[in-house]
């Protein structure tokens, strides 16, 4: 098996190159760029396995260009790194695609645990052998990333395809919280546990045209996902 690569789009100079050296010495394959404008002609011709992207960056930010990449490919994992803090820019960064955050200044050794995490699950998710489930009047396709119900399409994203594929996979029963965030962030930290609750509030809104369908919040516990 060839070397994990990585696309990493960051600006500073000093930042990128001991990151960058960090990661290759850690045995990935690592393509750095600086400038926005040119990140998609390099993720079309490196064809990345997770991509590693800075918000703030030159004519195109971390936003923008995580929306362009979910476009060509659903499934890719994308970590944010920025110094950014308020948690209406963490909550855009999800709803843009982006499967984890990560705060400037930030550890190699956590970027890597997070980059190994992300490739886990996306390898779980992409070796279920269940092509789809039916979940009520909704089919959920875990591979396409997809919920489907009639003629209408829901592309999901990954995390929100995982902890869907953890609550189906408990369907009417009930599922502790901490087996979901460790399932779908890898932890249960507080910050993760944050996540997790505007993750189940998203799957609710999904989910809300097949009344028979649940999401039951249990205190001090978890969840149950009730299809009826």
């Amino acid at each position: 098996m060839g070397k994990v690569k990585i696309l990493y789009v960051e600006d500073e100079p000093f930042l990128g190159r001991i990151v960058k050296e960090s990661l290759e010495v850690r045995d990935f394959e690592v393509r750095m760029v600086a400038d926005g404008r040119q990140v998609m002609p390099v993720f079309e011709e490196f064809n990345p396995q997770i991509c590693v992207l800075d918000v703030m960056l030159l004519h195109k930010d971390g936003y923008a260009l995580a929306s362009e990449i979910r476009k060509a490919n659903a499934q890719i994992p994308i970590i944010f790194v920025t110094a950014k803090t308020q948690t209406e820019d963490l909550l855009k960064g999800f709803e843009v695609g982006g499967n984890d955050y990560l705060r400037k200044p930030f550890s190699m050794e956590e970027l890597i645990v997070r980059i190994n995490n992300l490739l886990q699950l996306t390898q779980k998710l992409s070796s279920n052998p269940k092509e789809s489930v039916v979940l009520g009047d909704y089919t959920f396709t875990p591979q396409r990333y997809e919920l489907r119900r009639k003629e209408v399409v829901k592309k999901l994203s990954h995390r929100e395809a995982m902890l869907l594929q953890v609550l189906a996979e408990h369907k009417n029963q009930s599922v502790e919280r901490k087996t979901v965030l460790l399932r779908v962030w890898g932890d249960d930290s507080f910050f993760n546990s944050r996540n997790l609750d505007v993750y189940i509030t998203k799957l609710r809104d999904y989910l809300k045209e097949d009344t028979s369908i649940e999401i039951i919040t249990i205190k001090g516990v978890g969840y149950r996902f009730v299809v009826g």
